[in-house]
C-alpha cells in the first residue's frame, strides 16, 4: 500500500473532531483551520510539531505534579516526627507527664518476625510491703546497717539540714534463701514507702534496646512515687563482669542503670536495693562510689538465730518440739530450708491426722529436705544387713576421725547429698583421713567377710575426687604435676591404713549393725554410748 494512501486513512481518523458550531477542523492543538483547508492534501501540508509539544508539555505536568505530591508527603512526615521528638522531650524533662503517660507507653506492642505480639514493657507498679523486722529473724547485723537507711526514708529532711548523704545503693550477698528478698520487702515496709520489686533477668531481651527502656521506665516510676525503694533480685544477671560472652542488649541494660543510677540526686529519696548470690562476678563499675557503695553480707544463720526463726515459723502452729534441740539438728540450713522443714513437718502431722507437730516430724522433715524423699523399695533381710554393716563403719570412722557424726540410718534416699566438708586450710594428712572415711563401709564389709556394694558409688567417687585434688591442684602426690599413679598410690596408702584402723574396732560393726536393723535410726548418742562401754 503507497505511503500517501497510509497516510490519508490516519487522517480520516481524526475527523470525528470537527467542530460543527465553527465549521472547522480542530486538531490536536485546538489549531482552527479555515473550510479551504479541508481537503486531504492540505491537512497533510499541516505542521504536526504543535501536536507532538503539546503531548510532551502533558508528561511533564504529570511528573511535576508527582514530584510535588512524594515531596510533600515526605515533608508531612518530617513535621509528624519532629512533634513527636519535641512531645518526647517535653515529657522526658517534666516528670509530672511522665506518670500520666506511663501505663500507655508501657503498653505499646511491637511487632517482631514471630506471628506473636512483643510487648516491650510491662505496667511497672509499686508495691506496698507488709513485712516488718519482726517477721523477719537471723538478720541481727543487716538489720542494724539497714535501720539509719529506714530513718533517712522516714525523716530525710533531718539529714538534708545536716548535709548528710545516705549511700543510693545496698547490695545485699549471701547464699541462697538467707532472706535477702525479706529484707528488702522489711526496710520498704518499715519505712512505710513504695515497694518496686524487678528480677534482674527479667530486663534482658534479645532484642536491643528493650532492657535498657525497662530501666528508664523502673526508676522514672520511682522518681514519681519517691520517697521509694527499688529492689533488683538477682542483679548478677545484668551486672556481672563485662568480658567477651556479653551481647549488645545486655551491655546496653548495664550502661542503662549505670547511667541512672548516677542521674538521681542522693536527696531524691529513692534507695536501689539489690541481692546476689555470686557477689564476686558484679562488674566494679556496679560497686564504685556512688552506686552500690554499701555492701551487706547476709551469712547462714548460726545456732541462736536457727532458734529464733524456728519461733517465727512455729508461731500460730500447735507443738511439741524443743527448739534449742532442733536448732543444732539444722546445721547449714538457710531461713528458706528451715520454713521448709515446718511446713513438711506439719504435713506429717496432717498426714497422721494430729493437729500439733511433734520432734519426729521436725526430724522425718529434716531427713526429706537434706536427702529427698525415701525410696519405697522394699528391702530383703540380706540387703538391710549389707546396709547395716556398711554404715556401721562409717559410724564408727567418722566418730573417732572427723568428731562431727550426726546420725546413720537403714533408709536408703533418691538424692543423697555428700555432706563432707574439707576445711578451708587442711593437711594432706587430714585430706586423707576424709579419703579413709569414704572407703570404710567397703572396709567393713570386707571385715565381716562380705563383697563390695553397689551402694558404695558415691562415697568411692569422693574418694577419688579429693585424691585427684590433692595431687592435680596441691602437688600432694610423689610427683609435683600429679599423675594417676599418684592417685592410685594415695587411695591405696588410705585404704590400707584405714583397714588397719577399723581392725581395732571390728568388735563393735556387728553390735551397731543389728541395733540399727532394730532402730532403723542412730544419732550420735547411740554411737557413743556403744563405743564408750
Amino acid at each position: 500500500m503507497p505511503l500517501s494512501s497510509l497516510l490519508q486513512d490516519s487522517i480520516y481518523s481524526l475527523l470525528p473532531r470537527v467542530g460543527d458550531a465553527t465549521n472547522c477542523i480542530k486538531d490536536s492543538n485546538d489549531v482552527c483551520l479555515p473550510n479551504s483547508q479541508t481537503n486531504i492534501n492540505n491537512l497533510l501540508n499541516q505542521p504536526i510539531l504543535p501536536s507532538i509539544q503539546s503531548r510532551i508539555s502533558y508528561t511533564d505536568k504529570m511528573y511535576y505534579l508527582a514530584f510535588i505530591f512524594v515531596f510533600g508527603l515526605i515533608g508531612i512526615i518530617a513535621s509528624f516526627m519532629f512533634y513527636t521528638k519535641i512531645f518526647y522531650v517535653k515529657n522526658k524533662t517534666n516528670p509530672n507527664k511522665i506518670n500520666d503517660n506511663m501505663n500507655t507507653y508501657a503498653n505499646k506492642s511491637y511487632t517482631n518476625s514471630s506471628p506473636n505480639d512483643y510487648r516491650i514493657t510491662q505496667p511497672i507498679a509499686p508495691m506496698t510491703s507488709h513485712v516488718r523486722f519482726n517477721d523477719v529473724a537471723g538478720i541481727r547485723q543487716a538489720k542494724d546497717e539497714l535501720l539509719e537507711i529506714i530513718d533517712y526514708l522516714k525523716n530525710p529532711k533531718k539529714y538534708q539540714d545536716l548535709g548528710i548523704h545516705l549511700p543510693k545503693g545496698v547490695l545485699l550477698s549471701g547464699p541462697p534463701g538467707v532472706g535477702k528478698t525479706m529484707i528488702a520487702k522489711a526496710v520498704a515496709g518499715e519505712a512505710g514507702v513504695p515497694f518496686f520489686y524487678q528480677s534482674g533477668s527479667s530486663f534482658v531481651e534479645m532484642y536491643v534496646g528493650i532492657g535498657a527502656q525497662r530501666v528508664r521506665d523502673l526508676f522514672a516510676r520511682a522518681r514519681v512515687s519517691a520517697p521509694a525503694i527499688i529492689f533488683i533480685d538477682e542483679i548478677d544477671a545484668i551486672g556481672k563482669m563485662r568480658g567477651i560472652d556479653n551481647h549488645q542488649e545486655w551491655e546496653s541494660t548495664l550502661n542503662e542503670l549505670l547511667t541512672q543510677m548516677d542521674g538521681f540526686e542522693q536527696q531524691s529519696g529513692i534507695i536501689v536495693i539489690a541481692a546476689t548470690n555470686q557477689v564476686e562476678n558484679i562488674d566494679s563499675a556496679l560497686v564504685r562510689s556512688g552506686r552500690f557503695d554499701r555492701r551487706i553480707f547476709v551469712d547462714l544463720p548460726d545456732i541462736k538465730e536457727r532458734e529464733e526463726i524456728l519461733k517465727v515459723y512455729l508461731k500460730g502452729r500447735k507443738h511439741n518440739v524443743n527448739l534449742a534441740e532442733i536448732a543444732k539438728l539444722c546445721v547449714g540450713f538457710s531461713g528458706a530450708d528451715i520454713m521448709s522443714l515446718v511446713n513438711e513437718a506439719a504435713l506429717y502431722a496432717l498426714r497422721d491426722k494430729r493437729d500439733s507437730i511433734t520432734t519426729d516430724d521436725i526430724i522425718a522433715a529434716s531427713d526429706k529436705i537434706i536427702f529427698g524423699t525415701k525410696k519405697q523399695i522394699a528391702l530383703s533381710e540380706s540387703q538391710k544387713k549389707i546396709i547395716a554393716i556398711y554404715n556401721a563403719g562409717k559410724a564408727i570412722s567418722q566418730y573417732w576421725l572427723l568428731q562431727d557424726f550426726e546420725k546413720i540410718s537403714l533408709i536408703t534416699y533418691s538424692n543423697a547429698q555428700n555432706l563432707t566438708k574439707i576445711p578451708e586450710c587442711a593437711l594432706k594428712s587430714e585430706m586423707i583421713t576424709y579419703i579413709r572415711v569414704a572407703l570404710s563401709g567397703n572396709i567393713a564389709l570386707e571385715i565381716e567377710g562380705l563383697e563390695s556394694a553397689n551402694i558404695s558409688k558415691q562415697d568411692l567417687q569422693e574418694a577419688k575426687n579429693i585424691a585427684m585434688t590433692m595431687c592435680k591442684d596441691y602437688g600432694m602426690g610423689v610427683t609435683i604435676t600429679g599423675t594417676q599413679d599418684d592417685v592410685l598410690d594415695i587411695l591405696t596408702q588410705a585404704y590400707n591404713e584405714h583397714k588397719s584402723f577399723l581392725q581395732l574396732y571390728k568388735q563393735y560393726i556387728p553390735i551397731i549393725a543389728n541395733e540399727l536393723l532394730d532402730k532403723e535410726r542412730l544419732d550420735k548418742d547411740d554411737i557413743q554410748r556403744i563405743l564408750l562401754v
